[in-house]
């Protein structure tokens, strides 16, 4: 992918990347001999880090063997298979804050590695997310997540189509700003299998992540404050239904069910979905004529609204040193090298978001200069989305409850199952869960 303005102008408006390469084997030690082996996360958004590890290991002496590399989805169910079979002396694993409470005991605490005024450099929200029982589990990569609306801008450039919309639901075709308006504009735009209106992650922890950001936009929520499950309220019961309205009228791919983030990703840039609601890792990816059809043709807009407030689910990626390591200061080394400023300021002029706050300050300053429009309008879009922000809920059960979850939504959309009876079975099995772990 060629060199964007955005990472031009980010590059200009700091004077980090010089004090990093000229400190390089300083700070991150001599770590000859050793090797390190890797368990990552892969995919188009998070790859292009990966190329600076052949640095690190210049710097270092250390080599880094990246022994699996998978969407979270699959790692996340080959780490609990280490778990289970205690097999985990490898050393660096990549983590999300979504994740990061289900595995205890597995990584360590950063604190003890990682010097204090480093910490010090990130976010503090984004470190009290990556911190559990008060330890440091993981170091933030710029991978700070909320999503926000992509659309293709010549929708709304026609006059014909704006004149048949209008006629049809009333309202003036705009940009949608309520998840009411997404639904109609979708099932307007969809012309399948040619184009579709919309489309959205169908299976695993994605489904039920989208499904809990319109149950909250609802006015609901996941589950109260005693851990009890109270997504089959009236709230769940209309965001599910948003669900099932779009697969109905062939608004979406009928393959969206078996869908993640990378056929979402690709789907988009293929120029045949009018919205889509996505993270801010694809941004630079949408917008580049070398990798999508769409280029060119890309807005970004704040996430839309549900009746009560806009969606918001969030999280952030990062990198964690297990407990097992044999060479915990030379994988802690690693871990500050892929969050570096330098390293954050290459990753996020992707369009990723930065967890460091210089590198926030070096996005800000870049957007100003004005050199690149769409990189200025996408972060605005997500600065204002993030002011909309809220985890998961911070317990180890969020992955295992997803997994009963997820089939049921499943059954819902595909029409196996009524909306509520969907829920309410969903909901009775959580419970159990929830009882079984002793909340209640």
């Amino acid at each position: 992918m060629r060199k964007s303005n955005a990472l031009r102008g980010l590059m200009a408006c700091s004077a980090l990347v010089a004090a990093a390469e000229s400190a390089l084997a300083a700070d991150w030690g001599d770590h000859s001999g050793v090797t390190i082996e890797a368990k990552l996360i892969g995919g188009q958004q998070y790859e292009g880090l990966y190329g600076r590890i052949a640095d690190w290991e210049a710097a270092t002496g250390a080599k880094v063997e990246i022994i699996s590399k998978k969407s979270h989805f699959e790692i996340d169910k080959e780490i609990k298979s280490d778990m289970a079979a205690g097999t985990t002396n490898w050393c660096v694993g990549s983590n999300h804050s979504s994740f990061a409470p289900q595995y205890e005991g597995l990584y360590a605490d950063l604190n003890d590695l990682v010097p204090a005024d480093v910490v010090a450099e990130f976010v503090q929200g984004n470190i009290g997310a990556s911190t559990v029982g008060g330890e440091l589990l993981m170091l933030p990569r710029a991978q700070f997540d909320v999503s926000v609306l992509y659309y293709l801008k010549s929708n709304y450039e026609d006059a014909d189509k704006a004149a048949a919309f209008k006629a049809e639901y009333g309202y003036d075709l705009a940009v949608p700003e309520t998840w009411e308006q997404v639904k109609d504009q979708s099932i307007f735009f969809a012309d399948p299998p040619n184009f579709y209106g919309t489309q959205y992650a169908g299976k695993d922890e994605a489904i039920v992540g989208r499904f809990y950001e319109m149950v909250v936009a609802e006015g609901g929520n996941y589950l109260d404050e005693n851990k009890k499950p109270i997504f089959n309220s009236d709230a769940g019961q209309r965001a599910l239904q948003w669900f099932v309205d779009l697969y109905e009228a062939k608004a979406v791919p009928a393959g969206t069910t078996s869908y993640v983030w990378d056929d979402l990703g690709q789907g988009f840039a293929s120029g045949t979905v009018a919205l889509n609601l996505d993270w801010p890792g694809w941004a630079g990816f949408f917008n580049d004529p070398d990798s999508s059809k769409a280029a060119g043709n890309v807005g970004v807009a704040v996430q839309p609204m549900g009746s009560v407030t806009r969606t918001g689910w969030s999280g952030h990626h990062g990198f964690s040193v297990t407990n097992d390591c044999a060479n915990k200061e030379a994988a802690a080394s690693l871990a500050m090298f892929l969050t570096s400023e330098e390293s954050q300021l290459a990753e996020s002029a992707g369009g990723s978001l930065p967890t460091r706050t210089a590198v926030w300050e070096a996005n800000v300053a870049a957007a100003k200069a004005g050199d690149d429009p769409f990189r200025a309008e996408a972060l605005a879009a997500f600065a204002e989305g993030a002011k909309y922000a809220f985890a998961v809920p911070p317990i180890p059960e969020w992955g295992e409850s997803t997994n009963i979850v997820f089939p049921e939504l499943q059954a819902a959309i595909v029409g196996d199952k009524t909306v509520k009876e969907a829920l309410d079975d969903a909901a009775e099995a959580v419970d159990e869960l929830m009882r079984e772990s002793g909340y209640y």
